[in-house]
């Protein structure tokens, strides 16, 4: 059998989709470890990223990989797999004379892993659909750490017998795919998750700042959270990973956060649902990427509300 170097096509015998052609852009901080998940699964893959230094590193990291010079290289591509950061950039790879739409045949698969916004999502499903190209929305939740382990949980949306095709491709990074309705649900539901997340956030930043003002050392407090009846996500992996130790470190911006929040609240204006806790959510989180600045990790956004309350966790 012919091996990945010798397949420019990215197929081969073997993997989750035995004998098809994958192709993969975006190899962000999210993309590459999910790429290499795939890699490690014994899937071929064909990789393109427009930085070409991120391209460049994730090759020679990972020699099975194939190399795109460009989107011409997947007209051949049975399912390409985008990560991108936005709906913007998702469009600018898919549609026009230069997008992936316009080369790849019928019958192919384009799954956005990505975090687009749910209504884009659908006109591109459309608009794919003249072309006889399917799309699936698989957007992740989980974040860098849970990406390298291959234990993200994914929520997908799309044709039920579409995702099936794809899903042996998609349970290689996710410890969990739940299919949550049509093209598009997925990518609402990511928003949505997103939304209560940050708020889980903000919240138990005012609870330990309260308490830090009180008196009460902020693992302490925390441990309480987390044994009773007050524990989210943030208080059981973001406080004493990344907040109380003060790296900051959790590999999710704080802008890419903002971002999600702001579908999910557009989402809600749209179906005419009053969001009151989340429009707040919403507003402390621009103020926070506002002061900290686009490059700053989620979980600095506690050095913003450390600020706005005059107390600092950390002594």
């Amino acid at each position: 059998m012919l091996g990945p170097r010798d397949s420019p096509d990215g197929s081969d015998g073997a993997g989750p989709l035995p004998g098809k052609r994958v192709g993969f852009v975006g190899l962000g901080a999210m993309g590459t470890p999910i790429a290499a998940n795939f890699l490690a699964a014994g899937q071929s893959l064909l990789v393109y990223d427009a930085d070409a230094a991120s391209q460049e590193l994730f090759t020679s990291a990972h020699p099975d990989a194939v190399g795109a010079a460009g989107l011409s290289a997947f007209a051949d591509c049975d399912v390409v797999v985008l990560v991108l950061p936005n709906s913007d950039i998702v469009d600018r790879v898919t549609v026009g004379d230069e997008g992936l739409l316009a080369r790849l045949r019928p019958g192919a698969v384009i799954v956005d892993m990505g975090s687009s916004v749910p209504a884009r999502t659908r006109a591109l499903a459309d608009l794919a659909g003249t072309a006889g190209v399917s799309v699936v929305d698989a957007p992740v939740s989980g974040g860098v750490a849970r990406a390298r382990q291959a234990d993200l949980a994914v929520m997908a949306g799309g044709d039920e017998a579409i995702l099936a095709s794809v899903r042996p491709l998609i349970d290689a990074t996710a410890r969990e795919v739940i299919h949550v309705g049509p093209v598009g649900a997925g990518h609402a539901a990511k928003a949505l998750n997103n939304l209560l997340a940050a708020g889980g956030f903000v919240a138990a930043a005012e609870a330990l700042l309260v308490g830090r003002r009180f008196g009460i050392d902020p693992a302490t407090l925390l441990a309480v959270f987390n044994a009773g009846s007050g524990r989210n996500q943030a208080t059981e992996t973001k406080y004493e990973k990344f907040v109380l130790s003060r790296t900051f470190d959790s590999g999710f911006t704080a802008s890419l956060m903002r971002k999600d929040i702001g579908i999910a609240l557009d989402l809600a204006r749209s179906e005419g649902v009053p969001t009151l806790v989340g429009d707040t959510v919403g507003a402390l989180w621009n103020g926070a990427v506002d002061c900290l600045g686009e490059g700053a990790d989620q979980t600095e956004v506690m050095r913003h509300l450390e600020r706005l309350s005059g107390v600092a966790l950390a002594p």
